[in-house]
């Protein structure tokens, strides 16, 4: 039974065959043309460098007509603003600048018209060719980071990114680094910058011992390129980074102090305080917290120590213990920071600590039986019983013999400190020592009184020593028994001590001295026999005594003399026959006899000074004869000569004197100044004797005379910038006789004695002359200082510094030498407004010369244009104007444009014209800069842009950009400021319909290198039904901060891509498979279309889907242009990319076709024939006309259908299905034919592709099992189903059967590829 969906497939085809007849004759107008002109080949597309000059001649439009016809031309489009083109000629000039980094290429229209056809049109691409015009710009002006300290050698610190939009070398940046601050010698190098704008560390950092931070001034430059036709390399402004060191903890704790000592008495009690300890953390940046601990000890557990490090007393402490140790305790306190270093240990340091412990008087001091400093002071050497031995009558202070005693107090200081006394029956006769001691001491007993050590009278003495504390007045107690020794204790006495004795010095051999000296011994017997005799000494060979009479005589007088030793003293010595002796003093005087003459002792050479010297010299004499007599007294007197009045001498006392000044002066100058002198010395004996001696006194010269100049005051002149000449000469003359003294040394000050040199010259004995010159590396500046006064001093070296002065005046001549100098303050920056704001005078120049005669002028030596910092040429030039007076004028008030110059300097200098030629006339130039002001002149502009804006609303989301717009004001600061705004949005239908659409969209502005961009983004959802265009209208207005705002417009069209050209592809993979080779897909679909593939949807098919397509793709293809691909065009574009279309089959693909069914489309367009069949009623007779012939073609077409179908059962193997099909469908039928084969040999046919709607899903339609065999070229049969099956078995998809067949290179056969359609064995014609 046929089904509505053929019979509605037929009613389409029959009317496809009629509306053409139905048209034709409005079609058959005979047309006779003029032919149209026509482009030459190569007007497609033209390049041009960006920095054309504006009217440069950039290319020709040339045309050829075949009539000869005058043509036209011209140019239109978007962006034929650029251009200017000669209607005639076709000559086109450049009208507005090029920019390569705004626009890099688009299109203009140009057009040619001959006059009789309508213009013909041409697009042509314009290729901007870049140049190096713009400097790299750091895509952040402040940068700063923090490191830390322990940041390796060679890490990355901060990158920064400079762009430069120009292309090639002009495009590529490198980057330097400028300066480093602190500019230190460890810092300079401390970073390096590497090729991509890395910086990295390039030696260690120190937060301790370095800067704990630095700035680094960065800059980047491109590698150069042309611009102007030069070759020109670009910088940017310098950057500045911060970089902040971030301290770690690599550092252990240090001690506040490198070593700490305290004191604690030994009976403090436990937890007394006895020192605080501190350490802190060696990271200043961090000072992590740090705890104590004792980790060595001298005395293990006397002390803790807490977490403050106050250390305490943990025990009870002894300072004797202590003695070996020098009572002192040392302790190691180990300071340990409470977290990890960086290493992952311990950070810690420690250090020493001493404490003494003090003495308390806890011990009485006790006696021991040893001997210092062998004593151990054990107890087992403590004892207080003694023995010991002496002998009787052992002389005072004698200590008794075997006495080992010490006494002991191991407390220090006065608690131990002890007393030493003695007790007992017999203390009186002894004494003990010492009687005071501290620590310890040997105790010796002495003896004291020893008339009571008597053998005779006591053979045993006892006595106690007493030792007791000095503080706590302890004592202890020890006995000592002593045991005495006889001996003979008797022997000889003399009765006196001292024997005084009279012998003249002339006395004889054998002259008696005395008889009447004796001895007495009480004892008798042998111990009581007396020998006398003298003991060696001093005049034993001069006397001698009888051993038995003791008589004493004169043993050699010649030997005997006075002068030589007037007295002798003997011992004399008695001894008992037991060996005891006495002794007694003999004392014996010689009487004097005068028998010497005076002797004068050593020379006498006086040295003295003249005027203020003194001549006090005492003539030392002596007679050796017997003092305070005559023979012995001395008498001084001075004998005549030539200068002796001018001396005295004291008889007495022989002092020599000058009696008035010397002067040196008045000696014969033959002696040198030496004076001989004889003094006579004599005594007054009976008879006299004397003695002469000369005394040469030499009176030295002193510098006692001035030096004289021969005038008060000297006056000198000199011309100024004069050098090596001699400016004056003075003289002077000394009156001392010595050339020590009468050598005249010049020297010169004052102010500005620097200047001049002074060269003394002798002239003879005490007179020299002072040579005053310039030195050859002195100019005098008269205009610094044109008169000198100064002091010449004339003195004899040496340490009186004697000298005279005179004055001396040196006056120095001008020379107008001095080049004028500008004024400073009359250079500084001043401020004029643009575009005729100010007129007449702006500024002074001063300058100023400090010579007497100047003549001054004020000259422009330069102007220097710059636009932010760039140097704009001679743009300037003509602006203003300088007088001789410097006088600063505006000259050209309107022309001053800021945009074109924001900064005008002006170089000046001063020229004095009565400057000596042989100096320069100029000053240094000084520079005046003028910033010019700007005014709000300028309108914000747009920048051209040749982008399309596509919008497919099924895609983009609310706050979503979807289109941008660049504007620039030549304005500055809030007068170049841009805020976007949108005018008016409307949504343009391609019906022609307009629909508000203002809140649709909206913008933002940011800014970035004075290029202002508008983000226009969506508000809320669009519509995907709807067909047309969006017309943005946005505006750009500029914010100035006085007078009124300046705006500029433009409309943006945003393409919408509706859900018309949404294309479906099946895919015989499964969804994950087509999402993972997403990417590939829509690379051959791009490779294919040269469109921008959108994919919307990846989905699996359901259940009731055809059997080869498992999964499905949604997705647009849009050109940029704003145009998207329909079904067919996109199965054209695949046929013709045959590599495309190889990738694309190995990925799965197996269908193409629309998503929307295509019934809507089928009713519309029944619409349109029915419409179209009632406009043909109008036409009656050309409408049976019409019929007859299309009548007539149908019978035809159903022959070639015919045809064709027997063609096709010539090629096909399998056997009939049991039911025709309907020609132009898919379903089986007994009418009708198929002429579906009969199509062109490049077209892919895909208007058999079914739509997606369910209702074909679950057809039997016989092309939905086709397939394509991509693996061997057999022979496919589709064989006749059984009539009992429900369903025709599968066959060959033709899309894949055609697109193999395409694909399969050109000459191959292709074998067993056929099939089998029933509709096309029709016999119904």
């Amino acid at each position: 039974m046929p089904s509505p969906r053929g019979d509605q497939a037929s009613t389409l085809e029959m009317a496809r065959l009629w509306l053409p007849c139905l048209l034709l004759p409005a079609l058959m107008v005979s047309v006779a043309a003029n032919v149209p002109p026509k482009f030459e080949a190569n007007m497609s597309s033209v390049s041009l460098p960006e920095d054309l000059p504006l009217g440069a001649e950039v290319f020709w439009l040339v045309a050829k007509d075949m009539d000869d016809d005058p043509l036209t031309y011209g140019i239109s489009g978007t962006y034929a603003y650029f251009f200017t083109v000669n209607k005639d000629t076709g000559q086109v000039k450049l009208a507005s600048l090029l920019d390569f980094e705004t626009l890099k290429f688009f299109s203009i229209t140009v057009s040619v018209s001959d006059g009789h056809n309508n213009p013909v049109q041409k697009s042509m691409s314009v290729v901007v060719e870049d140049r190096n015009d713009n400097a790299p710009v750091f895509q952040n002006t402040v940068f700063s980071t923090s490191i830390s300290e322990t940041l390796p050698v060679g890490s990355l610190v901060f990158s920064v990114l400079a762009k430069d939009p120009d292309t090639g070398s002009g495009g590529l940046v490198q980057y330097f680094i400028e300066k480093v601050i602190p500019d230190t010698l460890d810092s300079k190098y401390l970073f390096k910058i590497l090729e991509d704008g890395s910086i990295v560390l390039n030696d260690s950092l120190s937060y301790n011992n370095k800067s704990i931070s630095y700035q680094l001034q960065l800059k980047a430059c491109d590698l150069g390129g042309q611009f102007n036709n030069i070759l020109v390399v670009q910088c940017s402004q310098p950057v500045f980074l911060s970089i902040s060191v971030n301290d770690q903890p690599d550092l252990d704790p240090q001690f506040v102090r490198q070593f700490y000592s305290a004191s604690v008495s030994e009976d403090a009690d436990v937890s007394t305080s006895v020192v605080a300890v501190q350490a802190v953390d060696g990271d200043k940046g961090i000072n992590d917290p740090v705890t104590y601990s004792i980790s060595n000890s001298m005395r293990p557990g006397w002390f803790a120590i807490g977490e403050d490090g106050v250390i305490i007393v943990s025990a009870c402490l002894d300072r004797e213990q202590l003695l070996e140790e020098n009572e002192e305790v040392q302790l190691q306190v180990t300071a340990t920071e409470k977290n990890l270093n960086i290493y992952g240990q311990e950070a810690k340091a420690s250090t020493w600590v001493t404490i003494t412990v003090l003495d308390v008087n806890d011990h009485k001091p006790e006696f021991y039986n040893c001997v210092l400093p062998r004593c151990s002071f054990t107890p087992q050497e403590a004892q207080d019983n003694f023995t010991a031995y002496v002998d009787e009558h052992t002389s005072t202070r004698i200590p008794i013999d075997n006495l080992t005693m010490v006494a002991y107090d191991p407390d220090k200081g006065s608690n131990g400190t002890f007393l030493l006394s003695l007790e007992g029956p017999d203390a009186r006769a002894f004494s003990v020592s010492p009687a005071r001691a501290a620590g310890s001491a040997n105790v010796e007993v002495l003896v004291r009184a020893s008339e009571m050590v008597d053998y005779e009278n006591q053979k045993v003495m006892l006595v106690q020593v007493v030792a007791t504390d000095s503080v706590s007045q302890n004592t202890s107690i020890a006995t000592v028994t002593i045991h005495l020794r006889d001996i003979n204790d008797h022997g000889p006495t003399f009765p006196q001590r001292l024997y005084v004795l009279i012998v003249p010095e002339d006395s004889a051999t054998g002259s008696v001295v005395t008889s009447s000296i004796h001895a007495e011994d009480p004892d008798t017997g042998e111990w009581g026999h007396i020998t006398y005799r003298l003991l060696p000494g001093n005049g034993v060979d001069l006397f001698e005594v009888d051993p038995d009479s003791g008589m004493v005589t004169v043993k050699d007088g010649v030997l005997l003399d006075r002068e030589r030793q007037a007295v002798y003293y003997l011992t004399l010595q008695a001894t008992d026959g037991g060996g005891l002796s006495d002794t007694t003093m003999l004392e014996i005087h010689l009487l004097d006899v005068n028998d010497n003459a005076p002797v004068v002792t050593g020379s006498y050479n006086i040295f003295v000074q003249e005027e203020e010297g003194t001549v006090s010299m005492i003539i030392q004499a002596y007679d050796n004869d017997e003092p305070d007599t005559n023979n012995s007294r001395l008498l001084f007197s001075l004998l005549p000569g030539p200068y002796s009045q001018n001396f005295s001498v004291d008889p007495d006392s022989g002092l020599l004197r000058n009696v008035g000044p010397l002067d040196r002066e008045a000696i014969d100058p033959a002696l040198g100044g030496r004076i001989v002198l004889t003094v006579r010395v004599a005594d007054c004996g009976v008879p006299p004797l004397s003695t002469e001696v000369n005394v040469m006194v030499t009176v030295e010269d002193i510098n006692d005379n001035l030096p004289v100049f021969n005038q008060s005051s000297y006056q000198f002149v000199v011309e100024e910038r004069a050098s090596g000449v001699l400016v004056g000469i003075v003289e002077a003359w000394d009156a001392d006789q010595t050339e020590a003294n009468n050598r005249i040394s010049f020297s010169l000050s004052g102010s500005g004695a620097n200047n001049f040199m002074l060269r003394g010259v002798v002239l003879g004995f005490g007179r020299a002359e002072g040579q005053l010159l310039l030195p050859p590396d002195v100019n005098l500046d008269y205009e610094t200082q044109d008169f000198f006064n100064l002091i010449v001093s004339a003195e004899n070296p040496g340490p009186q510094g004697h000298e005279a002065t005179a004055e001396v005046n040196v006056t120095v001549l001008d020379v107008n030498d001095e080049p004028p100098t500008l004024v400073e303050a009359s250079l500084q920056g001043i401020s004029v407004a643009e575009n005729g704001s100010q007129h007449g005078q702006v500024a002074q120049v001063m300058a100023q010369d400090v010579d007497t005669e100047a003549l001054l002028e004020i000259q422009l030596m330069n102007v220097v244009c710059t636009k932010a910092s760039v140097d704009v040429r001679s743009v300037c030039q003509g602006w203003f104007s300088v007088a001789a007076n410097g006088s600063v004028y505006i000259s050209q008030s309107e022309a001053i444009d800021y945009e074109a110059c924001d900064q005008v300097m002006l170089v000046v200098r001063a020229y004095d014209l009565n400057t000596d030629p042989r100096f320069q006339a100029y000053s240094p130039n000084g520079s005046l800069p003028i910033t010019i002001e700007d005014v709000n002149d300028n309108a914000p502009y747009f920048l051209p842009d040749n982008k399309t804006f596509v919008i497919i609303p099924e895609l983009v989301i609310p706050n979503q950009q979807v289109a941008s717009v660049q504007a620039r004001d030549d304005d500055s600061g809030n007068n170049g400021a841009i805020q976007f705004s949108i005018l008016q949005a409307n949504f343009l239908a391609k019906d022609g319909t307009t629909t508000p659409s203002q809140n649709f969209f909206q913008v933002s502005t940011f800014s970035e290198a004075n290029v202002f961009t508008g983000s226009i983004k969506l508000v809320t959802s669009l519509d995907p039904t709807l067909q047309g265009t969006y017309q943005v209208t946005v505006k750009a207005q500029d914010t100035p901060s006085v007078g009124p705002a300046q705006e500029d417009t433009i409309t943006l069209n945003l393409f919408t891509v509706d859900q018309s050209y949404l294309v479906r592809l099946q895919f015989s993979t499964s969804k994950e498979e087509v999402g993972s080779n997403v990417n590939e897909i829509k690379a051959a679909l791009a490779q294919a279309t040269k469109t921008s593939v959108y994919i919307v949807n990846i989905q699996d098919t359901d259940s009731l889907a055809r059997a080869q397509a498992h999964s499905y793709l949604d997705a647009y293809f849009v050109f940029s242009n704003g145009t998207a691909l329909t079904l067919s065009q996109l199965s054209m574009m695949i046929q013709s990319e045959q590599e495309a279309l190889t990738q694309l089959l190995q990925l799965g693909l197996v269908v193409l076709g629309s998503q929307k069914s295509q019934e809507s489309d089928q009713a519309k367009m029944l619409t349109g024939i029915i419409i179209g069949l009632a406009v043909a009623l109008l036409l009656v007779l050309v409408i049976v006309i019409m019929a007859f012939v299309c009548v007539q073609k149908s019978y035809h077409r159903k022959l070639r259908a015919m045809k064709a179908s027997k063609e096709a059962q010539k090629t096909t193997a399998g056997v009939m299905p049991s039911a025709p099909a309907i020609p132009g469908t898919n379903m089986y039928n007994t009418e009708r034919a198929n002429p579906m084969l009969n199509l062109p040999t490049k077209d892919l046919g895909l208007e058999y592709l079914s739509s997606f709607s369910d209702s074909d899903n679950v057809s039997l339609n016989s092309l939905d099992e086709n397939s394509v065999d991509l693996g061997m070229n057999s022979q496919q049969t589709k064989k006749e189903p059984p009539h009992n099956a429900p369903e025709p078995k599968s066959e060959p998809e033709p899309l894949k059967t055609v697109l193999l067949r395409k694909a399969a290179p050109r000459g191959q056969q292709q074998e067993g590829l056929s099939f089998t359609n029933a509709g096309l064995d029709t016999t119904d014609v």
